[in-house]
């Protein structure tokens, strides 16, 4: 085990101990490197010949992909800064396979920070090999990448942009709220002014459909209610399960042991 900085954690953030994620993170860090080195290959080098597989959670975008130039054994990418977070993209594919039986025909709604949150573009890119609609919910300042949005046109997939979660609480399947990141606002009242519209709360819920779920990457800020946790569609933390059984499925399939 190699050891992390800590301030790059969920609580770190501003998640709240009984929301907490970090067991979750602890998992996903097991063979990490330390997420304030710059991973020069002979580091890479050097833990490969100490692990079976390693996993890498860094902030610099493309870090696991040139990790993967260096190493002897497979990466796993567990976040790489802006970038990525393709295991996040695959336990939230079976969350909604779970929660509502099919990730087809469905109206997938993404709420908050789109600019910058690695997990809505993992989970966009799987998307699109499904048969759904994508619809994105952000602060101008903090839509969808361009280049993510051209990936989704090639594809063929449906989307659209608003500026409101109101335009598509009539419709939505799959809610994706994700967290407007306090650290990169240089202020208490700029981030205020951007977040406080993108929140969920019960008078939102009651604007939904049934069968909607509510999803979340966690952690969850001040995004979603504390009431809503309440709400029977709130799957959030039953996708934080999920993501255990998918990890280790995922080593045991990249160990040949599937």
């Amino acid at each position: 085990m190699v050891s992390v900085n800590q301030t790059g954690s969920s609580i770190a953030k501003g998640e709240s101990l009984p929301d907490t994620s970090e067991f979750s993170d602890a998992f996903a860090r097991f063979f990490t490197v330390d997420t304030t080195l710059t991973l020069p290959p002979p580091i890479v080098r050097s833990l490969d010949k100490y692990s079976d597989v390693i996993v890498i959670r860094h902030p610099g975008v493309g870090s696991a992909q040139e990790a993967a130039k260096h190493s002897g054994v497979p990466v796993i990418n567990a976040g790489d800064g802006i970038g990525e977070h393709p295991t996040q993209a695959l336990l939230d594919i079976y969350t909604i396979r779970e929660e509502l039986g099919t990730v087809n025909g469905l109206d997938i709604v993404m709420v908050g920070d789109l600019k910058h949150g690695r997990t809505t573009h993992s989970l966009v890119k799987l998307l699109t090999l499904y048969n759904v609609r994508l619809h994105y919910v952000s602060p101008p300042s903090l839509s969808m990448p361009r280049e993510i949005l051209e990936i989704v046109a090639q594809a063929g997939i449906s989307q659209k942009e608003y500026t409101s979660l109101d335009d598509v609480a009539p419709f939505v399947d799959v809610l994706y709220m994700t967290r407007i990141q306090k650290e990169r606002f240089s202020s208490e009242e700029d981030y205020v002014a951007v977040s406080k519209p993108y929140v969920l709360n019960v008078a939102v819920m009651n604007k939904m459909k049934p069968n909607m779920v509510v999803l979340h990457p966690l952690p969850r800020i001040d995004e979603i209610e504390k009431e809503v946790d309440l709400d029977p569609r709130a799957a959030y933390f039953r996708q934080m399960k999920h993501g255990l059984h998918v990890r280790m499925a995922l080593l045991l399939l990249i160990l040949g042991k599937a």
